[in-house]
């Protein structure tokens, strides 16, 4: 119980409520949108491939999985800088991971949709 009072955002000065939408926001678009439009397009689309070499070699061994676990671990990766900002009371170590996430993934999941469209 002790580690996870690392977690709270007590003692910190930001907020929970704003930390909840910054995250809500980060998952939307980066967790959400670009991973299902990416998976629609790579396996029922089928009209285009992968960019990213490290996804590609990732989905060839784990199929979809592949595209998920990756995302996932920089989505946790970024959670953990952002809560280390929060303890610290660093502004930038705060805001750049939901922030960085959420405008990759708006990108993303848009030129996803285009490609998708046509």
């Amino acid at each position: 119980m002790s580690r996870l009072r690392h977690l709270r955002l007590e003692d910190t000065p930001f907020e929970a409520r704003e930390f909840s939408l910054l995250w809500l926001i980060a998952l939307a678009t980066y967790g959400v949108g670009d991973i299902v439009t990416t998976l629609t397009i790579l396996y029922y689309e089928r009209r285009f491939d992968e960019a990213n070499a490290l996804l590609v070699a990732s989905t060839d061994a784990l199929g979809r999985w592949g595209l998920v676990l990756p995302k996932l671990a920089v989505f946790l990766l970024c959670l953990g800088i952002c809560v280390y900002g929060a303890r610290v009371g660093d502004k930038v170590l705060y805001y750049l991971p939901p922030v960085a996430l959420a405008v990759i993934g708006a990108f993303a999941t848009a030129f996803n949709l285009r490609l998708f469209v046509g």
